[in-house]
């Protein structure tokens, strides 16, 4: 649903949002998959750092995106935005928790942002 005035900001933020959500999910799944290795290879730690920065910068975007452009994305879109935020905050006081199984804990979390970040998308525009 692209807008005509919209800036180079909200076109990135529109184009990328699938694709977060998309690496997101790979990387989700991937360490639900290997839960019952005691250490995962450095690979994914890797990923899972990208999966992170892929979904903060979309975070970031979309904030962007809101004061430069004028556009209302809807309460729900922000909502859904809100708590993947909140998720990333709180997995980051937890990190500890998450050392004793990572490769589960990350592909939970991960998995968990994918269905936020495709609820996001899907309500683009609606309020509750």
């Amino acid at each position: 649903m692209a807008f005509p005035m919209m800036t180079a900001v909200g076109s990135i933020h529109e184009a990328w949002g699938p694709i977060a959500a998309g690496i997101s999910g790979v990387v989700g799944l991937w360490g639900v998959i290997m839960a019952r290795m005691e250490r995962p290879p450095k690979a994914f730690y890797w990923a899972v750092g990208v999966a992170i920065a892929g979904l903060l910068f979309q975070v970031i975007l979309g904030v962007m995106t809101m004061s430069i452009d004028q556009i209302n994305p809807g309460n729900q879109h922000v909502f859904y935005g809100v708590v993947i935020a909140f998720a990333l905050v709180f997995t980051y006081i937890y990190r500890a928790q998450f050392r004793k199984r990572p490769a589960l804990y990350y592909g939970l979390l991960l998995l968990f942002t994918m269905g936020l970040s495709i609820r996001g998308i899907m309500t683009f525009g609606s309020s509750f």
